[in-house]
This record gives C-alpha cells, structure tokens and sequence, in this order.
C-alpha cells in the first residue's frame, strides 16, 4: 500500500469517527439507552360502579390485548390455527393479520379473558411458534348484565366511556396509566438488580349511584312487557325519592342490548332526550298555579260546556260529554277535562300567570339530571303565545317536552312544593354527594291540596287501575295527542303515561310511566303498568302500607 493511499484511509477513519465522536453522539447514546432499557405500562383501574345496596353493576377486571409482529411470524398456518382454536373467528382473517406487510405491530384480538389468553400461550410455546406477544390489559365488566345498561352506559375498547353515566362521569372513573422502566441485556431481559424507575398507577374513583338493581330489573321486564301488550311503539319507567331527588330505577325500550351496539335509540333514555306532549299529567301544573295564587280552591264550582273555543278550534272532553256541567276543581280533574282546564287558564288564571307558573316549575329547562343528552323541550315562552297556545298546553298539548320535567315537576308536589334534581350518583370515592333543593316551586298549602286532589283521581277517576291495596296513591293520568310530520295530529296516536307517589301524605317513592304512540287510553293501559311498577317498588324498596 503506498503512503498516499494509507493517508486517504487513515483521513476518511479519522473523519468518521469524529462524526461518530461530536455529531452523531447524542442519537447513538439515545439508542444505546433505548436498547438497555424496557418500558412495561402499569394499567390503572377504571372505578367499580355499585348500586344502593352495595351491588357490583360495573367492573374491571384483568385481561390480555394480543398482537404480533408479522416480521417474526415464521409459521403463519399454524399461529393462525392456534388463534382459530382459541379465540374462534376465520383462519384466512388471522393469516391476513400474521402476514401483514411493512409492520412490526397488529392486533390480533383486543381484551382476551385471562385464561383464554394463558392457555394461548401455552399452546405457541408448545408448538414453538414465534411472532405472537401478549400484553396486559384491563376490560369494562357488568355482572348483571344488560340490566340498567341504558344507566350504565359502554366504554370502547380503549376503556373510555361512550355513553351513560360511564360517560357521564367518565373522568371520575378513568385512573391514569403508570409504567415501569427496567434496564435490560442485549436479549431485553431485565437484569437482575439492575436500575428501574417506576411510575405508579392511579387507580380511578369508585362511585356508588343510586339505582336498585333489583327493582331496575323488574321495571325493564314490566314496560317491555307492556310495549307488547298495549300496542306502542316505546315505553318509558323512572322511579325516584321525590324527597331527595334520587332516580331508584329508569329505562325506556328498546332496552338495550350487549350484542347489538349499532341502536342508539336503546343506549339513550328516552325520559331524558326526547321531547312529546305530554297530555293530561300537565293539569296538576295548570291546577297548581292557580290554587298558588289563591283564585280557587279544590272545591271552588265552574260551569264548564261541552266544548270551549281555543283559538280557532273547539277543545272537548274523552268522556264525550255533550252537555255544560257544573264541576268543582276536584272534578275537573278526576274526570281529566280538557275544557275545564281551558277554561281554568283563559278565565280565572290568564296567560300571564300561567306562562310565569310553567316557567317556575321548570317546564322548558333542564332538570340538570346527571346523564348526558338532556333535551330542555320545546315550550312557548309568553311572548311567542298566540291564540290558542295557553288553552292547549292547560291540558298537556302545544309543548313537547322531556318527560323527566314532569317527574321533576311531581316530585316537587310530593316534597311539599319544593324541587329536587333527579340524579344517580350518590357517594364517590367514599364521599356523599350533595344535591340541593331548588327553589319553592308552591306553598306547602297548595302541594297538599294538589296530593288530596291527585289522591281523588286515583281513588275514584281516571287513575282507578292504579290502586294498590292498603297504600295510599297520589297520581295523575295522561293521554296526550302526539303531532304530525304533515301538520295536525295523529289519528289515535297518543303518549298514554301516569305519573304519582305512595304514600300520598308522606311521599317514599314517585313512578313514572309512559307508553308511547299507543291506541289506547292511559286509563285503560298506563294506569295498569303503573300498578304494576308500583307494585314492585313499593315491595322492594320496603314502603309501608298506610292500612
């Protein structure tokens, strides 16, 4: 080799090196770094979900996420029968999966029971097949079921809540993630007592809300149940503590259902998201308001006509009565009149009072019900009322609303005029949760002249099927008229629902059911399913007879 050569090569190393030396030195330490450390995620847990009584309704629990690296996959034929054998599904579909080009990362199957995945890994060492690794997961459990799921809510397969209160409250419940750095050899196997860093996990907050599980149950098999018997479309349940505002069990149907997610009419209550006319349950407002303002009283006698003018329209009564009839308030309202109750807003109340009473009693506005999509309704304000608007919506028409605003509305009657938010959740983390009352709505005089004029409808008016004996009933029946697309109303299309309390001087529990887009009317089909549910409540919850 001639000097002039060696010089070159001895100048091209020298020049290498000083590149290795100076410029390239901080990423070559970094990938050295990289190369004697392992990174292991600690997965934090999502917060358990119980009911009332202490009942696991949502979990997580330990699973495995498997993956591979088609790079090291050496015999895609039998991993692919390995996974076929063990997690079920098309050996072509894993053989897609196992030979996926330019990757070393696919998912196999995300949130595999733990002993399905362990004996998995068996199988692979066994048959000494490369390619397939594990990694610990954590996957969203419910131990009941599908029951009060539409509560409940899902988390995707990133454990993140989508719907109910898992969205809800999604936050509380999701930890954060911890991770364990460990120096490893030249193979990435730990080495013992080398240097480690660990970040732990924090665990995510345990909540408790306030369903009963078994009281949820029945209530779903009742108004599923119901939706078959009377013909509707859908049907709605919620029951509360009118006292503390406390939703003890709701659901609407379709229910909903693990093995089809694609519905989303079955993972939203219907009683919080949509809106319909609520029919007669609006009279005990209409009748409130004006006994708040002391312009009768429960005995106070009207002469009221076959049919009242409302606007441009004759408002007349289901019974078909063709003749002018002297009623008490009461009356009016154990026989359900639609023109009385016109008669009641454009006479003796006026529009003014009226609309200044809807609006206290929250009609109109969210209840603020702790689940998400919360709908506020479509409600004139005063300004917006033509000539029949006061008329109409004085029995329950020309307003569509969320039917959870009448169980608020109820609720605050039963509570002696003052108003509770409905809600589920109830301690978290261990801690009570605080829940204001709102505002009085009415005096305490007029709530227990409305509960002893509901207690009339029950006993002997429309509300009759929805006695149970020895208790004590306060409720209200309705049939509201449902809208057309094309203008008008549907021809015996109706929300048939009643909405009332037991027991009535002392209110425990508030039910709330409806069936929507039915034939029938609610004294002949709402009425029997709110004995029902009732019924139930009243036996599951403890509730003492009053005889």
């Amino acid at each position: 080799m001639t000097r002039r050569v060696f010089l070159a090569l001895f100048g091209i190393v020298a020049l290498r090196l000083g590149w290795l030396q100076v410029v390239d030195a901080p990423r070559l330490a970094k990938r050295a770094e990289e190369q004697r450390t392992n990174t292991i995620p600690l997965h934090a847990r999502r917060g358990t979900i119980y009911d009332r009584n202490g009942n696991v309704l949502a979990m997580s629990e330990e699973c495995e996420t498997i993956y591979c690296n088609p790079e090291e996959v050496s015999d895609p034929s039998g991993v692919a029968d390995l996974l076929v054998d063990a997690l079920g599904g098309d050996k072509q579909d894993y053989m897609d999966l196992l030979t996926t080009p330019d990757t070393t990362f696919v998912y196999l199957r995300r949130q595999v029971d733990q002993d399905v995945a362990d004996a998995l890994s068996a199988s692979l060492d066994e048959d000494d097949l490369t390619g397939v690794y594990f990694l610990a997961d954590t996957k969203r459990t419910y131990p009941y079921g599908a029951v009060g799921q539409q509560v409940l809510g899902f988390v995707n397969a990133d454990g993140v809540g989508t719907t109910g209160l898992e969205y809800q409250y999604n936050d509380l419940l999701t930890g954060t993630d911890g991770e364990m750095i460990v120096e490893t050899g030249l193979t990435g196997t730990p080495i013992a007592g080398g240097a480690s860093q660990v970040i732990e996990a924090v665990n995510g907050t345990d909540i408790v809300i306030s369903l009963d599980v078994d009281l949820q149950q029945a209530c779903e098999s009742i108004i599923e149940a119901a939706v078959g018997t009377y013909e509707a479309e859908s049907g709605s349940v919620m029951v509360t503590d009118p006292t503390t505002g406390e939703v003890l069990a709701a659901c609407s149907t379709p229910l909903a259902d693990f093995d089809d997610l694609s519905d989303s009419a079955a993972l939203n209550l219907k009683l919080v998201s949509s809106s319909f006319e609520p029919g007669s349950v609006f009279k005990v407002i209409t009748t409130s308001i004006g006994l708040d303002r002391g312009l009768y009283g429960p005995e106070t006698s009207y002469s009221v006509p076959a049919a009242y003018k409302v606007g441009d329209d004759y408002v007349t009564d289901d019974d078909a009565r063709d003749y002018t009839m002297d009623m008490t308030v009461r009356e009016m309202m154990r026989r359900s009149s639609n023109a009385a109750m016109a008669m009641l807003v454009s006479e003796v109340i006026g529009p003014e009072a009226f609309a200044e009473g809807v609006d206290r009693f929250g009609i109109g506005h969210v209840t603020g019900i702790d689940y998400p999509g919360e709908a506020s309704g479509l409600v004139k304000t005063l300004a917006e009322y033509d000539g029949s608007t006061a008329g109409s919506m004085a029995f329950g028409q020309a307003l569509a609303i969320p039917m959870v605003q009448i169980v608020r509305a109820y609720g605050a009657v039963a509570n002696g005029g003052v108003p509770t938010t409905p809600h589920f959740l109830v301690t978290r983390g261990g801690e009570e949760v605080d829940w204001p009352a709102g505002d009085r709505i009415i005096s305490a005089e007029t709530a227990a002249q409305e509960v002893d004029i509901m207690r009339t409808v029950v006993a002997e008016g429309t509300g009759r099927n929805a006695q149970i004996e020895g208790y004590d009933i306060a409720g209200k029946t309705g049939t509201g008229e449902q809208a057309s697309e094309e203008g008008g109303y549907l021809e015996g299309s109706f929300v048939a629902s009643l909405c009332g309390f037991a027991n009535a001087d002392e209110p425990e529990v508030l039910v709330y059911v409806g069936l929507n887009h039915i034939p029938h009317l609610a004294s002949q089909s709402a009425a029997n399913v709110f004995h029902d549910v009732m019924s139930q409540a009243v036996t599951i919850l403890g509730v003492s007879p009053t005889s």
